[in-house]
């Protein structure tokens, strides 16, 4: 009977384990019998159960369906346990609780790439952040916060009260924030669930735990067996690793398995994620062999083999479903703080009398063993339980730090990334301030981390115990520095109140400390090479790096120490005793003695110049800390309790320092060159803000201290001797060799600036009485006194905190003040002027080229307020007590011999031994001298002053001066003696400029000649013009074309020559490329490839054109062939180099600006044409628009019926209305006047047909062909796209239609235009008229063919620049070559515009038929009128009021008339009105109308036009798209054209961060982040650089970016990379460029990457700039140019974008 049950239980069939109602009517169903019996042993029955199941459910890992997984798993197993658990229907149950509140603690686990917020005014340190959803809702959203990309593995500080200063909690996570009857607890679970839970979560975490770090590979433990044969099924598994590549993985599995590329990719991708995959299965014999296979085969490309294993099958699936019920136990813990509890007691539990480590640590030490998805549902589950209860956070951080060094040894031998080992979570531990007071009291951790540190490094110690990076890996120094890292941690926050016990235990953890920095104590010393230089330059940078890691480190543990005076004195005597443990070892030599000035000194012989030296000394430096420190306290006057004077010996002390600050001179005076670069960097870095501060700062305090408490003169003694410059200051002879004197010269500016540093350095508390804020200023002050500076470049140059702080901003208004940007550039900081006299010309902190600068712009701006150029040192602070005795090295016998030596050899010129410079430094000692006399004397009376600098330091000067006399007049005379020279060369050089022009009489006056006459013709030109002058452009009455006579000057050869159409063709380099700039409708798909399509006409919504626009630079054409074959040949020779340009479509920089192009425009010349009034006006008696349509359908039939020839009729029939012989109307069309077309030059016509090829190309996107039909489409299409493009932006940037243009827009246009009229000569005459007749198919509605579109499918401008540039084809006869007359082009041009401007109207009011009239006063003028009546007697269907039509009207069609003139104008050189000239609403319209032979009021053309137009309108409103749009049916695109932008972007950034932060990657299933960017032209989010989204298009992988934007902007597109906050700019598949993003933070600087964190705002100027760029089609040009400069981006696919 129960074991029926047990099989009804776990019945395998899926459908029946869920009956259709609910088995809930008792409280517990007999389906879940087994378990409930008290009598089970609920752990066997789960095993056997699992045993049963697991296996059949995951069977096909190669193939895994994982919905269907789910759902096996869900209901074979999860469901019936959910309700053991539960006792009810596990969603009910599970909702219940979700409702009765929410845990105080969000506990939001953070992804690699998810953006976190850190509040630094309230966080207690920068590891506490919020993420996205808690910050928008918290406080700190208004404080000064910072974002950054998480890495992944942190989680959210919201609700935990240690982490925050102020609004710990969000306003989701308040107490009764949620709508819980019971405020701020969780649910309790009652008391059988409870029971429940106790007796399920054993068995299943001992489950997961036995499966997660079982080694067997064939076997599986005997309760999880069952008694069937073993069946030989295995699987070759492949598991992930950080040395082989994606390229690799996919090498080796294609040539160890023989599989397909898709196959290995999908392969390699899951094992990327998941961490390891089922590459292969069969019988253990073949999956061995394929484990032995992929091993060879990736040896050969890579150091180490693929780690690979061959498991049963049954081992993958149970090792699978462990992972499963991890993530189920994951979900439980979220629901109540009662599950969380018992899976934490559960998990800490040790077994009674067993010394094995509890379930969580055997999963902690066996973490670095198991592969990346295990790993993070691990580390999740930890997150989840452990980190959400503070009392279980405690005893995991207890277990962590009882195994921590062996988990940390395994870290840094495993090769994951930090983010996935368990040693990532100490930051979760060691910044809570409780818990790491707790972890130091009661586990001694600081001296566990510091032991931790010396055993992982034990292969870089040397013979005498000290570090050598020598060959070291820098990936395991890597992995070392998170050891140092949570040293950091630990350190964070300061304890305010000490005990005994947190005192010993800190100090014992100090001199474990001391041990690791007495290893580095004089490392790798070096010793200065002479004569040969070094042969491999030494490994530097593992020892600086780690001198960096232990910087912020260092000044910790200062400041711990000085948190309590008996703390910060024993730690002074320990680190004490450890610097003369390390100071004691090179005592054998005897010591020396050195005489001067009638002082001695006796030290041991030591020269840095022979001997080693070591730039390392962080012991001495730290000493340094804690002695500055004691002075600050006070706690200096007990030092002699723990320090007694005998031990302190201040020479040793000082000894090492300053050997470090005597090699940095050597160093400058070039005495080590042959030592090479490593020992430059390290002294680059020893003075470096990342380093100074532990380096070469507390060098110069170790200084002071030695002059507070040495004798002066024994100090300077000590200084001249190891600056190895005793010699230079006794009588000796000067010495010849010009090297030598230039080292001394060097040493000696060098030692007098250590001088200068030792006295008047004082800003540091502790040596005076300043703070740190002063500090901070005079830094700033300083920086600023070189010029202006940006806000990240100030912060760059001040050292950062424990909490990465500078202190800035809190200082920084004090001392400056902000100019904003402009539209490039950024915000910068200039000093307020009260603040220059701070400004310190021997500032310590400056380098030598900031001093140089410093100085220069400190003279100059003194120079202008016409102020004295010295720069006398400011008064500086007061020295603090115990380092008053500094100032007595000013006045002390051996500073006075040394400065009264280098003043006496500035005065003997003879000698080489001094500098300007010197003399300068000599000048700035004698200024500190006597400022510090002055403020002594102001202090106290004089007879208390001991200190006399001034009577010492005269009498010193005025034996000089005296010699100085001398000097002085013998000077004089040579001054003057060398004027008199210089006046009589000036002399003589006047004379022979006063020859030469006698001379050369003829010339001079010939050259002036000219000039006047060039003058007068011009004058004479201008005035005849004047006269006749009319400025309209259309009809009878056409103004006179304005030609100036066009001479050129060829880039290339810097020849002139005129344009002619005879002539040698030249061209004006040029760019074709699509566009979707105009487009109205984004959602259109586009072709990618138009052979099939046909161009002739031009959707309205123009989706996409072709745009033609030039850098208006000027070439021969002969000359631009030659250069582009030069460039092919020499891209021919460097295949190796890849090219910014593709050079098989004719790409090509300008040979002047670098613009990218494609192509050229052959210039052709402007036409004159005059017309005669009298013949216009005979003409216009007979030419009406009747007639002129009559001859021309007259014409065109003629052809047709020529052209027939037994073929069937290309043109539709036409019926002749006249009655006369045909063949007389066939040639009437010229009898209104002809001429002969224009001849053009060969390579004019060359240049015609190349131009045309090229915009055939680019804009079909086919392969070239100058035979094909719709070359002419392809030329009118660019012509009038262009136009549209240009008069769109004039729009849009407010500017006036003529007048406004740029130089290479005007050149490029008018090129353009004139070729698209030429163009039509070098095709058939017949396929222009062919496609003439589509084209009046539109508007003559008897031409239509089958083919011809609606009215409301045409762009109506693309038909009136096609139909004016191809209709002189009609001219054509067999004999002749003949084009109409000025008056007949005049009356053609007049008519088709007036056609299409009547089928544009139509267009017009079609489209706003269905418009609602809004309030608006009824406008009752004669045009609404007009416009009134035109609608009663035309439009059937609508019934919309006069006024709102012709308002209507008037508005849309202003582009269209824009165009027009500017067309017009380009084609005939007509002048136009000085109205254009201007921007004005009614003034343009009036001037455009008149330009273009319209009346104002547009519906009078209609009336005008009556007879001839009213069957055309009939025709037109009967078309079926034009019914269905008149009933509402469709809808017309809308006039004007609405204008594109690029999309609305947030004032904030941290809103995109929102949205991004939401962004689901809409093909794949996965919760990994993505990276999320936003097409800025129409809004759309993407997910980039992601293999989930390529695309395959025309068999090529496409990245996401690069395939939309192939639809977006044919081919030209600009995303903005949310979460780095950089725009990316990419055209075509192979190329792109990075572009600052339009957000700035409030000191103007924009924050690519994130890296500064600062809160972003958008900035209009800079969004307009880059929609200026857009609309100027000049993407590609930025990107040409971007590439040429930073060459560095060829190694990106952008094609994978």
């Amino acid at each position: 009977m129960e074991t029926k049950k047990k099989e009804k239980g776990w019945t395998h069939a899926v459908p029946s384990i869920l009956p259709p109602e609910p088995p809930y009517q008792k409280p517990l169903n007999l389906l879940f019998y087994p378990w409930c019996d008290e009598r089970f042993d609920f752990q066997a029955t789960f095993l056997q159960c699992l045993a049963k199941h697991v296996p059949n459910i995951y069977s096909a890992e190669m193939d895994p369906l994982v919905e269907k997984q789910e759902e096996m798993v869900q209901a074979a197993i999860l469901y019936p346990l959910e309700c053991y658990l539960f006792g009810e229907d596990p969603d009910v149950f599970l909702e219940k609780l979700q409702q009765s509140g929410t845990s105080q603690l969000c506990g939001k686990v953070f992804k690699g790439g998810e953006t976190t917020y850190s509040c630094r005014d309230c966080a207690v340190d920068p590891t506490c952040v919020l993420c996205i959803d808690c910050f928008q809702n918290s406080i700190h959203k208004n404080h000064r916060y910072k974002m950054h990309s998480s890495t992944g593995g942190g989680f959210c500080d919201c609700g935990d009260t240690e982490a925050w200063k102020a609004g710990p909690l969000c306003s989701k996570h308040e107490p009764g924030a949620s709508s819980s009857p019971k405020e701020n607890s969780e649910c309790q679970l009652n008391e059988e669930i409870m029971e429940h839970s106790r007796r399920v979560f054993p068995s299943v975490i001992k489950y997961i735990v036995d499966m997660l770090i079982w080694e067997e590979e064939k076997e599986l433990p005997v309760e999880l067996t069952i008694s069937r044969e073993k069946v030989d099924s295995y699987y070759c598994v492949l598991f992930n690793d950080e040395h082989h590549s994606y390229d690799h993985v996919i090498y080796s599995l294609q040539r160890a398995l023989g599989c397909e590329l898709g196959e290995a990719q999908l392969h390699t991708t899951a094992i990327d994620k998941e961490g390891r995959r089922a590459v292969k299965a069969g019988h253990y014999a073949s999956c061995q062999e394929a484990k032995e296979e992929i091993k060879r085969h990736s040896e050969n490309v890579s150091q180490r083999p693929l780690h690979v294993e061959v498991l049963h099958a049954d081992v993958m699936a149970h090792q699978k479903f462990a992972l499963r019920l991890g993530s189920w136990l994951n979900k439980l813990m979220s629901y109540s703080s009662d599950f969380r509890q018992i899976f934490c007691q559960i998990c800490l539990k040790e077994e009674a009398g067993s010394e094995k480590p509890c379930f969580i640590s055997k999963l902690m030490l066996w973490d670095a063993r198991l592969h990346k998805g295990a790993r993070k549902v691990l580390h999740e589950l930890i997150f989840s339980s452990f980190f959400m209860e503070m009392e279980y956070k405690k005893l995991f951080a207890v277990e962590f730090v009882k195994y921590y060094k062996a988990l940390q040894k395994e870290y840094i031998s495993d090769d994951h990334d930090r983010v996935l080992s368990v040693t990532a979570l100490s930051v979760q531990m060691f910044t809570v301030p409780t818990l790491a007071r707790h972890l130091i009291e009661e586990r001694n951790i600081i001296t566990i981390i510091t032991e931790t540190l010396l055993e992982v490094l034990p292969e870089y110690l040397d013979k005498n115990d000290k570090f050598n990076f020598q060959g070291y890996s820098q990936d395991k120094l890597n992995r070392v520095y998170s050891v140092i890292f949570d040293l950091r941690y630990i350190l964070v926050s300061k304890p305010t109140v000490w005990t005994d016990h947190l005192r010993e235990r800190f100090l014992e953890g100090f001199v474990s400390f001391l041990r690791i920095l007495t290893c580095m104590q004089g490392m790798e010393e070096i010793k200065r090479q002479i004569g040969q230089h070094i042969e491999v330059d030494p490994d530097w940078e593992a020892a600086i790096a780690i001198q960096m890691q232990l910087k912020n480190i260092l000044l910790m543990f200062q400041e711990w120490c000085a948190s309590d005076e008996e703390l910060l004195l024993r730690s002074y005597r320990e680190c004490h005793k450890a610097v003369m443990r390390c100071s004691t070892n090179g005592r054998s030599r005897e010591k020396t003695v050195f005489h001067l000035c009638g002082h001695t000194l006796e030290s041991r012989p030591y020269r840095v110049s022979a001997d080693p030296v070591s730039i390392h000394l962080p012991l001495s430096r730290t000493l340094a800390g804690l002695h500055v420190r004691l002075s600050k306290t006070g706690a200096i006057s007990r030092l002699h309790e723990f320090v007694s004077p005998e031990e302190f010996q201040v020479e040793l002390l000082v000894e090492y320092p300053l050997r470090c600050l005597v090699l940095v001179a050597q160093v400058a005076a070039e005495m080590w060159r042959r030592n090479g670069l490593s020992l430059i960097s390290q002294v680059f870095y020893y003075q470096d803000v990342k380093c100074r501060e532990e380096m070469y700062d507390k060098d110069i305090i170790m200084l002071q201290i030695g002059a507070s408490l040495m004798d002066p003169n024994q100090f300077l003694l000590l200084i001249l001797q190891r600056y190895e410059l005793a010699d230079a200051f006794k009588k000796i002879k000067p010495t010849k060799d010009q090297d030598l004197i230039k080292q001394y010269n060097v040493l000696i500016e060098e030692m007098l600036q250590i001088l200068i540093y030792v006295v008047g350095e004082r800003y540091v508390p502790g040596i005076s009485n300043v703070t740190k804020e002063d500090v901070i200023m005079r830094e700033i002050i300083h920086l600023l006194c070189i010029e202006p500076m940006a806000h990240s470049a100030i912060t760059k140059s001040l050292p950062e905190n424990e909490s990465n702080e500078t202190g800035l901003e809190n200082v920084i208004d004090k001392v400056a003040t902000f100019k904003k940007p402009g539209v490039s550039g950024h915000g910068v900081y200039e000093l307020k002027d009260e603040c220059l006299k701070e400004f310190n010309m021997f500032f310590y902190h400056y380098t030598k080229t900031q001093h140089s600068k410093a100085e220069h712009t400190q003279k100059k701006r003194r120079k202008q307020e016409n102020r004295d150029e010295a720069l006398p040192p400011p008064p500086p602070p007061d020295f603090s007590p115990a380092f008053s005795n500094v100032v007595r090295i000013l006045n002390c016998d051996v500073m006075m011999h040394i400065l009264r030596t280098l003043l006496q050899r500035a005065v003997e010129l003879e000698t080489h031994l001094w500098t300007e410079a010197m003399v300068q430094m000599v000048l700035h000692l004698l200024s500190l001298g006597l400022l510090e006399e002055k403020q002594q004397l102001q202090k106290s009376p004089e007879e208390e002053v001991t200190f006399d600098f001034y009577h010492k330091d005269s009498n010193k000067l005025e034996e000089i001066i005296h010699t100085q006399d001398k000097e002085k007049a013998e000077r004089k005379r040579k001054a003057e003696a060398a004027r008199l020279h210089r006046q009589k060369i000036m002399a003589q050089m006047s004379a022979l400029q006063r020859n030469f022009i006698e001379t050369h009489k003829l010339l001079y006056e010939n050259t002036l000649e000219a000039q006047g006459k060039d003058d007068a013709i011009m004058e004479e030109e201008s005035t005849s013009s004047a006269i006749d002058y009319s400025r309209i452009a259309l009809g009878p009455k056409r103004g006179p074309s304005v030609i100036e006579k066009e001479v050129l000057t060829c880039i290339l050869c810097q020849e002139e020559q005129e344009v002619k159409l005879e002539s040698a063709a030249m061209v004006l380099s040029a760019c074709v490329q699509k566009s979707t700039a105009l487009t109205q409708n984004r959602s259109r798909i586009l072709e990618l490839s138009g052979d099939t399509l046909d161009p002739l006409f031009m959707h309205p919504d123009l989706p996409c054109g072709t745009h033609t626009g030039s850098c208006g630079h000027v070439m021969h054409a002969a000359c631009w062939q030659k250069y582009f074959e030069a460039i092919q040949l020499n891209f021919r020779q460097r295949l190796h180099v890849e090219q910014i340009f593709d050079l098989e479509n004719g790409e090509y920089l300008c040979p002047l600006c670098k613009s990218l192009c494609n192509t050229v425009i052959p210039i052709v010349p402007l036409q004159a044409q005059k017309i005669n009034s009298e013949d216009a006006e005979a003409v216009a008696q007979i030419l009406s628009l009747a007639r002129w349509l009559e001859i021309v359908t007259v014409r065109i039939s003629g052809y047709s019926v020529k052209n027939a020839k037994g073929e069937k009729q290309s043109l539709p029939p036409f019926t002749n209305k006249g009655t006369g012989n045909s063949a007389l109307e066939f040639h009437s069309i010229l009898s209104f006047g002809v001429q002969s077309s224009a001849k053009y030059s060969s390579s004019i016509k060359e240049m015609l047909i190349l131009f045309a090829t090229t915009i055939y190309r680019v804009g079909l996107k086919v392969a070239p062909n100058e035979a094909d039909s719709r070359i002419p489409m392809m030329t009118w299409s660019t012509c009038a796209f262009t136009i549209q493009c240009i008069e769109n932006l004039l729009e849009t940037e407010g500017k006036p239609l003529f007048g406004s243009l740029q130089n290479r827009q005007h050149s490029g246009l008018k090129a353009l235009v004139q070729f698209a009229a030429a163009q039509r000569t070098t095709s058939p005459q017949l396929l222009i008229q062919k496609h003439l007749v589509r084209l009046l198919g539109v508007l003559l509605p008897n031409y239509k063919g089958e083919d011809t579109p609606s009215l409301l499918e045409v762009d109506m401008f693309h038909v009136l620049v096609g139909t004016v540039l191809s209709f002189p084809s009609l001219y054509w006869e067999d004999a002749v070559d003949l084009q109409p007359s000025s008056v007949s082009s005049a009356y053609n041009h007049l008519y088709l515009f007036h056609l299409t401007t009547l089928a544009h109207i139509m267009q017009i009011v079609i489209s706003s038929a269905t418009e609602s009239p809004t309030a608006h006063t009824s406008d009752n003028s004669e045009e609404a009128q007009s416009a009134q009546s035109f609608c009663r007697e035309v439009c059937q269907y609508t019934n919309i009021p006069g006024w709102l039509v012709w308002d209507c009207v008037k508005k849309g069609i202003m582009p269209y008339l824009r165009c027009a003139a500017l067309f017009f104008h380009y084609l005939l050189g007509v002048s136009p009105p000085e109205e254009l000239l201007q921007v004005s609403e009614e003034g343009q319209f009036k001037a455009l109308c008149s330009y273009l032979s319209l009346p104002t009021n547009l519906f009078q053309l209609f009336h005008e036009y009556w007879d001839t137009v009213n069957p055309l309108l009939q025709r037109w409103c009967t078309d079926p798209v034009v019914l269905s749009c008149l009933k509402g049916k469709s809808i017309a695109i809308r006039y004007p054209r609405k204008r594109n932008h690029l999309i609305e972007l947030p004032e904030d950034y941290s809103c995109l961060l929102n949205q991004a932060s939401q962004f689901r990657c809409p093909r794949s299933s996965d919760d990994e982040q993505k990276h999320p960017v936003l097409c800025l032209f129409c809004g759309a989010m993407l997910c980039s650089q992601n293999t989930c989204c390529q695309e395959l298009v025309n068999g090529e992988e496409l990245g996401a970016c690069t395939s939309h934007a192939l639809q977006c902007g044919a081919g030209v597109c600009m995303f903005l990379k949310i979460r780095e906050c950089k725009v990316v700019l990419i055209e075509g598949k192979t190329r792109g460029c990075l572009y600052p993003a339009p957000y700035l933070d409030e000191y103007g600087e924009t924050d690519p990457g994130l890296t500064r964190g600062n809160p972003l705002h958008l900035c209009q100027e800079r969004y307009r700039k880059l929609h200026l760029l857009w609309q100027q089609h000049c993407i590609i040009e930025e990107i040409a140019r971007s590439q040429e400069t930073n060459q560095i981006f060829f190694g990106f696919n952008w094609q994978l974008l």
